[in-house]
C-alpha cells in the first residue's frame, strides 16, 4: 500500500516573499534554489504546494 510520491523542487529564491511562502517553503524541506524534497501525494501537501507555485516545480513519480 504505497503512496504516490511528488518530487519538488525549488527554482527561485525566497528573498523578498511573504512570510507564509518562506515557512511553506521551510515546512515542504526546501530552502535553497536546486534542493529537491520527495513528498507523499496527500490533501494537505498539495494545499503546501499551491501556496508557492511561482516558486517551485514539481514532477509526480508513481510509485
Amino acid at each position: 500500500m504505497s503512496e504516490k510520491q511528488i518530487s519538488v523542487t525549488q527554482v527561485r529564491s525566497a528573498i523578498g516573499q511573504k512570510p507564509k511562502a518562506r515557512g511553506t517553503l521551510r515546512a515542504l524541506g526546501l530552502g535553497r534554489i536546486g534542493k529537491t524534497n520527495t513528498l507523499p501525494d496527500r490533501p494537505e501537501v498539495r494545499g503546501m504546494l499551491n501556496r508557492v507555485p511561482h516558486l517551485i516545480e514539481i514532477s509526480e513519480s508513481g510509485e
